[in-house]
C-alpha cells in the first residue's frame, strides 16, 4: 500500500514538475503585434483575442491552449481593458500586463501661434485617433463663451483658441480638444488684461487680443514684440493708419497668392489697415502668451514705423524720413 502511494506521489511530481516546465517555457512566449498601436475594444476576452492572434498566425493552436490553461490558474490575466496602446513585440505576458494596466497611448496635436483657425481646422485631417466633429461651422460656435460687457459678437471665431500643444487618448473629440484650447485662451488674455499698462487705449480684452494678432504675424522676434507694439500703440493714439500688411493678407483670403499688390493695398475690405484708421475688427491669427503680453505693456517709445532687415528683426524709425532711408537701404539694398 506504501508503496502504491508512493508511486502515485511520484507520479504527481513529474506531472507537476512537466507542467511547470511548460508554464516556464510558456513564459517565454514573444507577441508581435504590428504596431505602434494596438486598438483593444471594448467587451473583448481574453479567448477573443487569443482567437484572433491565432488567426493572424501571432499564436498557434497550442500556445492559445497555455494562455488558456494559465488564465484559469491566474485569473488576473482576463483583466484585460479596452483602448488604444503604444506597442512592440514583447513577450504575450508582457503584453497583457500591458492590457491590464489601462495605461493607454496619449496622442497630441498642436494649435500653432500665428496659424488662422482655418488652418488648424484643416490640421485636424492628419490627427489620429481624433474624431472630427467640427466639420459643422456651428458646432464651433457652440464651444465659444463671448462675455456680454464685450459687446457684440465678433465676426468670426478667430484667435479664440490658445495656440500650444493638447494631448487626448484615442477617439477623444476635437471639439474636446477646442473647448480646452478656448478656456485656456480666455483665462490667458483675462490675466493680461487685469496686469495690462493703465495707458494703452483699449476698452474690451477682445481689442487687445486683436492687436496682439498683429504683433504675432509681424515678427516672430520675441524681444521685438513690445516694440511693436509700441509702434502701433503710438500711430493709433496719433490717428495715424496701422497700415500692416499681414491684415491686409488676412482680410483678401484665398485671393492672395503670395505677393502684395498696388491694388490690394487699395482695397475696401474691413481689415485692410491701409484704407481703414483704428483696428481691424478681428484678429487674424492665433495668438501665443508673449504677444498677448506685448500688447498689454508695449514699451514707451517715440517709434512710428518700422520695416524688415531680411534676417528675421526690424529696423524702427520715428520720423517718416528716417523710414524712408530705412525701405532705400533695407528693401532696396542701397548704402545709407
Amino acid at each position: 500500500m506504501l508503496k502504491k502511494l508512493f508511486v502515485l506521489l511520484m507520479v504527481i511530481a513529474v506531472v507537476a514538475l512537466g507542467a511547470s516546465n511548460h508554464i516556464q517555457q510558456f513564459k517565454q512566449t514573444k507577441l508581435a503585434l504590428s504596431g505602434p498601436y494596438y486598438d483593444l475594444p471594448a467587451g473583448r476576452s481574453l479567448s477573443g483575442l487569443c482567437q484572433q492572434w491565432q488567426q493572424q498566425q501571432l499564436l498557434s493552436k497550442s500556445q492559445c491552449f497555455q494562455l488558456k490553461v494559465l488564465s484559469l490558474l491566474q485569473p488576473e490575466l482576463r483583466a484585460v481593458k479596452a483602448g488604444v496602446y503604444r506597442v512592440q513585440p514583447d513577450l504575450l505576458l508582457n503584453q497583457l500586463a500591458l492590457f491590464r494596466s489601462g495605461k493607454v497611448a496619449q496622442f497630441s496635436f498642436m494649435l500653432r501661434e500665428g496659424e488662422t483657425l482655418k488652418q488648424s481646422l484643416k490640421a485636424l485631417t492628419n490627427a489620429p485617433y481624433l474624431q472630427n466633429d467640427l466639420q459643422d461651422p456651428d458646432a464651433l460656435q457652440q464651444l465659444v463663451s463671448w462675455p456680454v460687457e464685450w459687446g457684440p459678437p465678433p465676426p468670426n471665431l478667430e484667435a479664440l483658441f490658445f495656440p500650444e500643444t493638447y494631448f487626448y487618448t484615442a477617439h477623444s473629440k476635437a471639439s474636446d480638444v477646442y473647448r480646452r484650447a478656448h478656456r485656456s485662451l480666455m483665462q490667458q488674455l483675462d490675466r493680461v488684461w487685469l496686469q495690462r499698462d493703465s495707458t494703452v487705449p483699449f476698452t474690451t480684452p477682445y481689442q487687445l487680443l486683436i492687436l496682439a494678432s498683429i504683433i504675432e504675424k509681424e515678427t516672430g522676434v520675441l524681444a521685438e514684440k513690445p516694440l511693436i507694439a509700441s509702434v502701433f500703440i503710438n500711430r493709433l493714439s496719433k490717428r495715424m493708419k496701422l497700415q500692416t500688411d499681414p491684415t491686409v493678407i488676412y482680410g483678401l483670403g484665398d485671393r492672395y497668392q503670395g505677393d502684395i499688390t498696388r491694388a490690394h493695398l487699395k482695397d475696401p475690405h474691413l481689415y485692410n489697415t491701409y484704407v481703414h484708421f483704428g483696428l481691424p475688427p478681428g484678429p487674424i491669427a492665433l495668438v501665443s502668451a508673449t504677444s498677448l503680453q506685448a500688447a498689454a505693456n508695449p514699451l514707451v517709445s517715440d517709434k512710428l514705423y518700422f520695416v524688415a532687415k531680411g534676417d528675421g528683426s526690424h529696423q524702427f524709425s520715428a520720423s517718416l524720413a528716417e523710414h524712408n532711408r530705412a525701405v532705400q537701404q533695407y528693401i532696396f539694398g542701397k548704402k545709407p
